[in-house]
C-alpha cells in the first residue's frame, strides 16, 4: 500500500509549489500547524547540502475533533505531514495517506474519518 498521495510539478519554483499547497489546503479545511525546513536544519545541524525539502504539518480541526474524540491518543499521529521537496525536473508533493497511517489503530470509527481525511487530502494535493 502506498502511503503518501503525490504528485510531481515541472517548470515550477519550489516556492510557487509552496504557496499553491498552501492555498489548497486551506480551501479544503486545512491549516498549516508546523513548517520544518530540512534542508536548512540539515545545513545547520549536519553541516550538509541538500535540495529543497519542506514539511507542512497540515490539520483539519474538525476531523482532528472527532478522530480524537474516537482514540484520545491519535494526537500522536497529528497533524497530517504534506512534503514539498525538489526532485529531478520539478518539485513533488506527498501528503500522508492517513488511512495507511491509521492501519495500527483497530478503530472503525477512526477508520472513517480517515478516509475522509484522505479525500481531502487527495482533492487539496490535486488542486495545487
Amino acid at each position: 500500500m502506498n502511503y503518501t498521495i503525490n504528485r510531481t510539478f515541472e517548470g515550477v519554483s519550489f516556492e510557487d509549489i509552496d504557496a499553491r499547497t498552501r492555498t489548497a489546503l486551506a480551501e479544503n479545511g486545512f491549516g498549516v500547524l508546523t513548517e520544518i525546513d530540512v534542508k536548512a536544519t540539515m545545513k545547520k545541524k549536519l553541516d550538509v547540502e541538500m535540495p529543497p525539502y519542506r514539511i507542512l504539518g497540515a490539520c483539519s480541526p474538525k476531523m482532528a475533533y472527532q478522530a480524537i474524540g474516537f482514540e484520545p491518543r491519535v494526537g500522536a499521529m497529528l497533524p497530517c505531514n504534506v512534503i514539498l521537496r525538489e526532485v529531478e525536473g520539478g518539485v513533488e508533493v506527498s501528503a500522508v495517506d492517513p488511512v495507511a497511517s491509521m492501519q495500527a489503530i483497530e478503530n472503525a470509527e477512526l477508520t472513517a474519518v480517515a478516509g475522509q481525511v484522505r479525500d481531502l487530502l487527495a482533492k487539496a494535493v490535486a488542486a495545487i
